[in-house]
């Protein structure tokens, strides 16, 4: 009988679709109790934990859809090969705070070679 609690709970989290909630909730609890981490606060962490799954899920099951042949990332994108790409800004135009910042961006040059960028 000690367990129903955490049986409906179980139960209510996977038919509002929380995975996230019902795989960490008791292991974040003990944490934010061990850290005298209020109610609110612990809430909050898991509700960040649930949409930081939601957002990689959904990033990989777009991936998945779209059927591309390799999946790439600048991560793993060699800067070598392309000597006259400048990597710096490559990857401050990745983080597309041009965007936030209103400003436009110019790719000239032909397609599928490294180009100049200007914003």
């Amino acid at each position: 009988m000690t367990d129903t609690p955490q049986l409906l709970l179980s139960h209510h989290l996977k038919a509002l679709r929380l995975p996230t909630f019902l795989r960490e909730y008791d292991k974040l609890a003990r944490q934010c109790a061990a850290e005298g981490v209020d109610h609110v606060r612990y809430l909050v962490r898991l509700t960040e934990l649930e949409l930081i799954d939601r957002e990689r899920r959904m990033v990989e099951r777009r991936i998945r859809l779209a059927k591309f042949p390799a999946v790439k990332s600048l991560d793993s994108f060699d800067f070598k090969a392309i000597p006259s790409l400048n990597k710096m800004m490559v990857l401050e135009l990745a983080r597309c705070e041009y965007v936030e910042r209103r400003e436009n961006v110019i790719a000239l040059g032909n397609s599928g070679r490294a180009n100049r960028y200007f914003w």
